[in-house]
């Protein structure tokens, strides 16, 4: 166990971020190392972290799409966040994306860890942290990453963090008055406030809401980003919410407990995407923007289908019931993976190390069978496959 003198300070700057984090929280506390997080007021991210039962200091908010104002927002809220951090005096700041994190780590002289999964998202402020993490798909497919030795991987995807350890829960059905006999699909509206949106992404969506609206059977279970995109949906899909046909959740609920409870999924968004395709649930994606390393290797393997079109939407997209089972618990090699080197850069050792270590235990794991045969379980273990650059899969 390691001294708690040793701080780490993580920030949640977006909803996706509080379900990926509560596991490493959870680690690195039961290793003994002390964790102080912050969090900003936007999208869902008070009200999953409140779920999650994680205490955190609320920082900052949404400052709107427009450029100029995202500049000086993160500017603001990294002032901010240096002006708390300078009592606790972490020994290791960590966030997957958080640009006012990395700034007040640079007021402050606070060595930091900024991770991503999306290659093309941008990294201008991310290249200024101390410490870069991806997975080890996209270090092997973008340059960028490649070329620079402060940049450390991890095997799988951001998912296999914390689907290992999910377990349904049907009562989700009733809280939110569903009926298994429905065709029941989770959609996601594109991210329209962020930098990397593009209009297609919104054509595709409207026509897959069209869709769904002349099939019977189906009930949506709608999931906007913040109060301005629930509006917009409420307003431009009117009718769907007044026949009963599309409902928005009143509260913040487990996401891959609902995504494990629909037949389907249809998302703008990344993050979502890739849940469904660690539960096995088929899901499709309208993101038109550039597409990442990993959604290339999910789409190339049967486990997403990118909409490219309206055309698509109409021939690929099967609005049907699926057939669920049940995957074996697997501990997330993933997990172990990140918390290794994070402890690593915490206690002044090579993180890099770390990450061999954790490789060559999953190799072992491997071996010895530790990867079921289950469908779902193969869906868990996706890091093997994603962890083979030399068989160039993802161009």
């Amino acid at each position: 166990m390691k001294s708690a003198s040793k701080r780490v300070w993580i920030d949640l700057d977006n909803s996706p971020h509080v379900p990926f984090f509560a596991p490493i929280i959870e680690e690195l506390e039961s290793r003994g190392y002390s964790v102080v997080v912050t969090a900003r007021d936007a999208y869902q991210v008070k009200e999953l972290a409140d779920f999650f039962k994680l205490k955190c200091t609320m920082v900052g908010r949404h400052y709107g799409k427009h450029r100029v104002a995202k500049i000086l927002g993160t500017a603001f809220r990294g002032q901010q966040l240096a002006s708390i951090m300078r009592k606790h005096k972490p020994d290791l700041a960590v966030a997957h994306g958080s640009r006012s994190q990395t700034v007040a780590c640079m007021l402050l002289g606070i060595p930091s860890l900024a991770m991503t999964d999306y290659e093309f998202v941008n990294t201008a402020a991310m290249f200024k942290a101390t410490w870069m993490m991806v997975p080890e798909v996209v270090a092997a497919a973008a340059e960028n990453f490649v070329s620079k030795p402060n940049v450390l991987s991890y095997p799988g995807i951001k998912e296999d963090v914390y689907a290992p350890g999910f377990k349904p829960n049907s009562a989700i059905l009733a809280e939110l008055g569903l009926d298994e006999s429905q065709v029941i699909v989770t959609a996601r509206p594109p991210a329209t406030e962020a930098h990397y949106h593009v209009p297609e992404s919104d054509v595709l969506f409207d026509a897959s809401m069209e869709r769904m609206a002349q099939t019977p059977s189906v009930k949506i279970v709608l999931l906007p980003r913040n109060a301005r995109q629930t509006k917009t949906m409420r307003d431009k899909y009117h009718d769907l919410f007044a026949s009963g046909k599309a409902m928005i959740p009143e509260r913040a609920v487990d996401g891959l407990n609902l995504i494990w409870h629909s037949d389907l999924v249809i998302s703008g968004g990344g993050t979502m995407n890739r849940e469904a395709c660690a539960l096995g649930v088929p899901v499709y994606s309208v993101f038109r923007g550039k597409i990442g390393a990993v959604d290339q290797y999910l789409a190339k393997n049967g486990r997403m289908v990118l909409l490219e079109s309206v055309e698509d939407v109409q021939t690929k997209l099967h609005l049907s019931h699926r057939a669920r089972s049940t995957g074996a618990d697997m501990n997330s090699l993933s997990l172990q993976s990140i918390v290794n080197q994070i402890a690593a850069i915490v206690d002044g050792q090579n993180p890099k190390a770390a990450h061999s270590d954790s490789r060559g235990k999953m190799a072992s794991s491997a071996a010895a069978g530790a990867v079921q045969t289950s469908a779902a379980a193969r869906m868990f273990a996706v890091a093997p496959d994603l962890a083979k650059p030399s068989e160039g899969r993802v161009r």
